[in-house]
């Protein structure tokens, strides 16, 4: 049980983000901004998709949604994340830092610890 719950707190964190903006010529890729865009878990297990305050957490085999929440910035590197386990049917806080532009470490309320890795699209 306690697998399958950091499991979705760790999809419920992650979106796709690789943005593109495009005209004649080549086409550039924007750097996504704090968390916005796609991070997958260190086992490789789940994704999560943030996106505008909203997030969603999918299974990295299958495809099947785990979670969904929302997001806030609690600080300059700091994310509040409130996780709905549907799988477990459940509600979890999860905190994390943003350590780099391509690694957030979190820590859910029951003191479960996970890194999510920023997921490279294009």
């Amino acid at each position: 049980m306690r697998k399958i719950l950091t499991l979705a707190v760790i999809a419920a964190a992650t979106i796709v983000a690789g943005c593109q903006s495009g005209g004649p010529g080549p086409r550039a890729r924007l750097q996504p901004t704090g968390v916005e865009g796609q991070w997958v878990s260190s086992d490789g297990v789940a994704y999560s998709n943030f996106n505008a305050g909203a997030f969603e957490t999918l299974a990295a085999d299958t495809g099947n949604k785990l979670a969904d929440g929302s997001y806030t910035y609690s600080g300059e590197k700091s994310v509040a994340i409130t996780v709905n386990s549907l799988i477990r049917q459940t509600t979890t806080r999860v905190n994390c830092s943003l350590v780099s532009s391509t690694q957030l470490n979190c820590t859910a309320e029951g003191g479960q610890q996970f890194t999510l890795v920023r997921r490279v699209t294009g």
